[in-house]
């Protein structure tokens, strides 16, 4: 826990990665943060991380928050293990989740405080924002729903996590479920569009940060929304913005618009 001048603790998994390098340099130079602990998969311990060494997950009960942008299948259990310990809260951007690993990692959330978000960009937490408003406005008889998403050719799940929390928003502005009107795939004869749907295209390639467009298609109009992402630097400095507000939190499951105070 940290005080006025006791910086928190951060635990950092998957601290070899590609996220997990830009959270650590944003963490870097901070004086209410400090890196106390970093891992990755087993076999790396030891390695070095700055002048840290790597060590394992099993130490985390030693830190405030741990941070962890890695699997779905590694923050539950991860989860688990700070679920057993009491300690610490974590900040979780993995995507892909499936239906079990979520109720798991919501299990863990009656014990410690968790953040979990597809995406941790202000900007694009506002964009869901307006998602959700424009959703409500424009009646689903006359207004189709569109989202496109582009990443990197490394990306392995889809689509990705912020454009199914896009969708959500889209949802939850027409009172349904994302479940019951999506469709992420089109291909041969699909008929017409069903009334209502929500629709996702994808595209992989190259060194595509981020990129996610939502549409609201009628006959005669088109309104677009969206974001871009120029640098993984804004994800890390999200997710460090995360720690330090969920840091003494109560247990609860909570995602970036209760960190940015959209939701009370």
């Amino acid at each position: 826990m940290s005080s006025a001048n006791t910086p928190v603790r951060i635990g950092l998994a998957g601290a070899l990665g590609r996220m997990g390098r830009a959270i650590a340099g944003a963490l870097d130079g901070r004086p209410d943060v400090r890196l106390a602990l970093a891992f990755d998969r087993p076999g790396t311990e030891g390695r070095a991380l700055g002048a840290l060494k790597l060590g394992t997950a099993a130490d985390i009960a030693r830190c405030d928050v741990a941070i962890d942008f890695s699997t779905a299948e590694a923050s539950v259990l991860l989860a688990e293990i700070a679920a057993g310990e009491g300690a610490p809260a974590l900040v979780v951007g993995s995507t892909g989740w499936t239906d079990a690993e979520d109720a798991r990692l919501r299990a863990a959330a009656l014990r410690v405080p968790i953040v979990r978000s597809g995406n941790f960009s202000l900007g694009v937490n506002v964009l869901a924002g307006l998602v959700e408003a424009a959703a409500r406005r424009l009646d689903a008889i006359d207004w189709d729903i569109e989202i496109f998403e582009a990443h990197h050719r490394r990306k392995i799940d889809a689509p990705s996590g912020t454009a199914l929390m896009l969708g959500d928003a889209a949802a939850r502005g027409r009172g349904v479920a994302l479940a019951d009107v999506e469709v992420r795939a089109r291909d041969g004869i699909t008929g017409a569009r069903p009334e209502g749907a929500i629709g996702f295209s994808v595209l992989r390639g190259g060194g595509i940060v981020g990129e996610h467009e939502v549409m609201f298609a009628a006959e005669d109009e088109i309104l677009t929304l969206k974001h871009s992402a120029r640098d993984r630097g804004l994800f890390a400095r999200g997710a460090v913005v995360a720690a330090l507000w969920v840091a003494g939190r109560p247990p609860g499951l909570y995602d970036m618009m209760d960190v940015l105070g959209f939701r009370s």
